[in-house]
């Protein structure tokens, strides 16, 4: 095997500890709100220059890898996902640091990080030629309709009604029409000048999730939340690791399902862990306890998190084409410094191919020692007083929004977003179901366009949308989707029905 022959590389002093230094930083940069693993990536570019390419490339593949992972602790324990890619995580993760379950909730999540991340550069030691074809397989079409099937994923993500969850991630896809069109130019919903270049979701991401705490903190005053927590439980690491392969179920599903979305280029890992949450909750006996702290929640979002790095290198490696945001910097990394991916990258160059994948390989585990050693100190945040936590939990906040396009313009449209959303879910609606809706309009939009436009060319729309194996089989799981969210909605109406009548006869008895 090629890959082992430049093992060893990894290990040269300079190389590990270029290594450690992109794990811990990308750590640090995942768990702070509003740096997304593109934006660590990009801001690492730099110190690259004067790197071997085999060297810079282990720099910034450990910092993409870390700063995947290091989004889950923001998610947990502030319920701000480091990145889009940790939105479900908040869904049982922070309910768990909120019950005194912190340190156990992020060792759960380290360690499913690194099962799915290693399985997933795995993936692309031994079936990136194979991979990569069947990734050419995906046109405009099929990227339209996995584009409907994550919308699909929206109904069943608020757990208290399919209807509300729909609804909200109907206003997530209006709101990322907000803008201009890509394709024609003309201007949509622009009533304010900071909406000109649309809504970036890093900002929306923000403002969903952390305004409408930093309300209710301030709301409280100085009186603790109620549902917070004066003790940290202690968990052992041995526990977790137990606990974790013991849920082999939720670790499949989240890893499996993140190798597939990663490497289809364009879709991008953000929902990974969305679509992983959806069907692993699906498929799960106990169900109804997604969303109120279930350790199975955070092992399959974060496994397919972590899943999906590998295999979004490979059309990036194989076909030079970036298969997600964070693949085309990691592409300017490799054209400074001369080396061109494709076909014949593997015997042009192998020693920095084989040494940055290793790397990677590598970083998997450290990410994962690293992530456990703080875990028990970064649960502690749940005792932090709750007028401290308010106001540094909003500094955060903007200074993430900010950050993104050092634009003011953002921190109005974070503030906007996070107040409205604070009124939505005193209606009981959820911010999961809007931010995918956000994330999933302009992918549905953009490739609709394109593949009407190539219809029209060839043959009809309808054709052109609804002929060809691919995609009749991702049209039948979308109908699927729909009708098992919806059977499992009106299933659950019924139990609650009987319930009721059962006790109502009861009182009647006595």
């Amino acid at each position: 095997m090629e890959f082992i022959q430049y093992f060893g590389d990894v290990f040269v002093p300079f190389n590990f500890m270029l290594l450690m230094l992109g794990t811990v930083g990308g750590l640090i940069l995942g768990a702070t709100p509003g740096l997304s693993p593109t934006m660590a990536v990009a801001l690492l570019i730099p110190f690259t220059f004067r790197l071997e390419p085999a060297q810079g490339l282990i720099l910034l593949g450990a910092a993409y890898t870390s700063t995947v992972a290091g989004g889950a602790v923001s998610a947990i324990l502030l319920k701000i996902p480091g990145a889009p890619a940790n939105i479900a995580t908040t869904l049982d993760g922070h309910t768990m640091a909120k019950k005194g379950q912190g340190a156990r909730a992020l060792q759960l999540s380290f360690l499913a990080s690194a099962v799915g991340g290693i399985f997933g550069v795995f993936l692309l030691i031994f079936l990136t030629p194979v991979l990569a074809q069947w990734a050419l397989a995906f046109g405009p079409s099929h990227l339209f309709w996995l584009a409907i099937l994550g919308v699909t994923v929206i109904g069943s993500l608020d757990g208290g009604s399919v209807v509300k969850g729909l609804l909200a991630g109907c206003i997530g896809l209006w709101l990322s029409t907000i803008g201009f069109d890509d394709i024609m130019g003309a201007q949509r919903f622009i009533f304010h000048d900071s909406l000109a270049g649309g809504i970036n979701v890093i900002p929306a991401l923000i403002g969903l999730f952390a305004i409408p705490q930093v309300i209710t903190m301030f709301a409280k005053g100085r009186s603790r939340l109620d549902a917070e927590v004066l003790e940290v439980e202690r968990h052992p690491i041995g526990d977790a690791i137990r606990e974790v392969f013991g849920r082999m179920r939720a670790l499949s599903i989240g890893t499996i399902t993140g190798s597939i979305i990663g490497l289809i280029p364009g879709v991008g890992g953000q929902i990974a862990g969305l679509v992983a949450y959806d069907q692993a909750k699906k498929t799960s006996p106990e169900r109804d306890k997604f969303g109120t702290g279930h350790p199975e929640g955070v092992i399959a979002a974060e496994s397919a998190n972590n899943a999906m790095v590998g295999p979004s290198l490979v059309p990036l490696l194989t076909l030079s084409i970036p298969g997600s945001p964070t693949a085309a910097v990691l592409l300017g990394g490799l054209l400074i410094h001369g080396i061109f991916p494709g076909s014949d990258l593997f015997d042009n160059h192998p020693q920095v191919a084989w040494t940055f994948i290793n790397s990677m390989l590598i970083g998997q585990v450290l990410m994962c020692i690293f992530g456990l050693y703080v875990a028990g100190l970064a649960a502690r945040v749940a005792q932090v007083p709750n007028e401290v936590m308010a106001a540094v939990v909003l500094a955060l906040a903007v200074f993430g929004s900010y950050s993104v396009q050092t634009s003011m313009g953002d921190v109005y449209v974070m503030a906007a977003l996070g107040t409205g959303m604070y009124f939505l879910e005193r209606f009981g609606f959820s911010a999961a179901p809007l931010v995918l809706g956000l994330i999933l309009g302009p992918i549905a939009e953009a490739n609709f366009i394109q593949g009407s436009m190539i219809a029209n060319a060839t043959s009809s729309v309808s054709q052109y949308f609804f002929t060809g194996a691919l995609n009749l089989t991702l049209i039948a799981i979308v109908v699927l989707s729909v009708g098992y969210s919806v059977l499992m909605e009106l299933r659950a109406r019924r139990v609650v029905t009987t319930k009721d009548e059962a006790v109502a006869k009861e009182e009647a008895l006595s």
